[in-house]
């Protein structure tokens, strides 16, 4: 599958070309996991990966420069103040206005100075310079019991927003009583209001699972998080803001009936006019094409099992490359897996599976110029 051309022939005269597989592998640097990548509008590709031990390691940051990766700067200033373990509470990243790179993240311990209950969600931002990053700040204020990873997006009009799901000091208990928040900051991150409820209605949300944050080139911010309501029902909901954050509507409600927190993750990304999404329900990952207030879903081939921790990347014509892992789970990893779909969905011929994926990790892809893709894990 990986680089490889060949040419089949049929006799002196008839000859087959066997097509260059379109989808290349490659490790994330330094031995890294957890890859988040953001291809931003000059189409520079952005990675951010972790390092460390998995209950309190550090965040990198490098861009891709002349088809290698960069100069790498560390994100966060307190020494082990990320974390990687059960996958979900890494870091993420937003590219906003001016091209500025902002890095959210669930704090490995509490703050000696913190005013509210647990670990701390923290943000940092690419300096004015763009050669080191600001040192990192709590952004709760209020809500406590920081469980799932958080996310950050940001727009081209100087918006950025950090997303989490949390408690209210006089909430209910439980899981039942969490809550989607968003701290927005309307100056590229200098400074943040104080965190407001997203949700409107009152799903709960699943204590132990991602949730993802992504504004698109028209200022519309999406939030996918899962519910969890009577223990039971914890349904992947996609919420959408068209006045910056100020209301939410509900867009998208997948159904789950699970008693335990799966500990999933999902992703949103742009595809030039249309918004991506892809998301892991009953051990299968789903694809949702946003296009003109319409979500299509798209199911891979090949059957459900220990399908998670989906992601997107589409290329200038269109095409979808999908990828997700299989067989990891708590302390283990497992195998990558992808399927590539044409422009509407459809699947297309090539698909693939590699083992190595490692512990507490998952995958990453982006899209060359030339229209190919590239696996980061």
């Amino acid at each position: 599958m990986k680089g490889l051309l060949g040419v089949i022939c049929m006799g002196a005269a008839c000859c087959a070309v066997v097509a260059a597989p379109r989808v290349s592998l490659e490790r994330t640097p330094e031995g890294g996991i957890q890859p988040q990548i953001v291809a931003d509008a000059t189409g520079t590709i952005h990675l951010l990966y972790y390092k460390g031990d998995a209950k309190a390691g550090n965040l990198f940051y490098t861009r891709r420069q002349n088809d290698t990766w960069g100069k790498t700067l560390r994100v966060n200033s307190r020494e082990g103040s990320a974390i990687a373990a059960g996958t979900i509470r890494g870091g993420q990243m937003a590219v906003g206005q001016g091209g500025r790179v902002h890095v959210a993240w669930n704090g490995s311990k509490s703050m000696p100075d913190s005013s509210h209950e647990g670990v701390p969600m923290l943000y940092a931002r690419l300096n004015d310079a763009g050669t080191a990053f600001e040192p990192e700040r709590d952004l709760m204020t209020f809500t406590g019991q920081l469980d799932g990873g958080g996310s950050v997006a940001a727009d081209n009009k100087g918006n950025v927003y950090v997303a989490w799901h949390g408690s209210a000091p006089d909430a209910k208990k439980g899981e039942a009583g969490r809550a989607v928040y968003v701290a927005k900051s309307t100056d590229g991150g200098a400074t943040f209001a104080k965190e407001r409820q997203a949700n409107a209605e009152p799903t709960g949300t699943c204590g132990c699972c991602g949730l993802k944050a992504f504004a698109d080139r028209n200022g519309v911010l999406h939030i996918l998080y899962r519910a969890a309501t009577d223990v039971v029902n914890r349904s992947e909901i996609l919420l959408i803001s068209n006045d910056g954050g100020n209301s939410f509507r509900k867009r998208h409600d997948d159904p789950w009936k699970v008693a335990s927190c799966p500990m999933s993750s999902a992703a949103i990304t742009e595809a030039y006019d249309r918004v991506l999404a892809a998301w892991e329900t009953a051990g299968q990952v789903h694809l949702g094409i946003l296009d003109g207030g319409k979500l299509s879903r798209v199911v891979p081939p090949g059957g459900a099992g220990k399908r998670k921790h989906p992601v997107a990347a589409s290329n200038q014509t269109g095409d979808i490359l999908m990828v997700w892992t299989e067989g990891t789970g708590w302390q283990r990893g497992g195998a990558l897996a992808w399927q590539l779909f044409d422009k509407t969905g459809k699947p297309l011929e090539e698909r693939g599976r590699e083992e190595g994926v490692p512990v507490w990790s998952f995958a990453a892809a982006y899209a060359k110029p030339d229209g190919s893709f590239v696996i980061v894990y």
